[in-house]
């Protein structure tokens, strides 16, 4: 039946009703209804769903069972690219910040060696404000990275 075969394909490939719902462009409320068999998506949709689900149209209509539902390992999600933005930014969040914890140190602990960095760069901005400047891009652009994910 149709609407078991898109309860089980969605949570085969991991994804909720409102995921599901985002990557073929219809409601939560229009998934819940095709899988309690309220309603049939249109063709638009059930082609939407197949290519989502990597099936072909008849296995997603017929009558046989979906392939592999029976423990099968469920295939990997369609789309990776925002999880590994959304690591890349937790990751330049986490690296600005440490930045900034080293440099604070740096300045309190050790003024000649902050004096060392600054009299090395070959910029008018010095080289203790070259490294905060470089921090806080990196903290910018992860933060631009993990809110990009929505």
């Amino acid at each position: 039946m149709l609407s078991e075969k898109i309860y089980t394909l969605r949570r085969r490939m991991g994804f909720s009703q409102e995921q599901l719902a985002e990557r073929i462009g219809v409601s939560r409320q229009a998934i819940s209804k095709w899988e309690s068999g309220q309603s049939t998506p249109d063709l638009d949709k059930l082609l939407a769903l197949s290519q989502c689900f990597g099936v072909t149209m008849d296995e997603l209509t017929g009558d046989r069972p979906v392939p592999g539902a029976a423990g099968a390992k469920a295939p990997a999600p369609v789309d990776e690219q925002p999880r590994t933005a959304f690591r890349v930014g937790v990751g330049l969040c986490l690296a600005g910040v440490g930045l900034l914890v080293v440099l604070g140190l740096l300045l309190l602990l050790a003024p000649a060696a902050a004096e060392r960095v600054s009299g090395s760069s070959a910029v008018t901005l010095d080289g203790t404000g070259l490294l905060f400047l470089l921090a806080a891009a990196a903290m910018a652009a992860g933060i631009f990275l993990i809110l990009r994910r929505k």
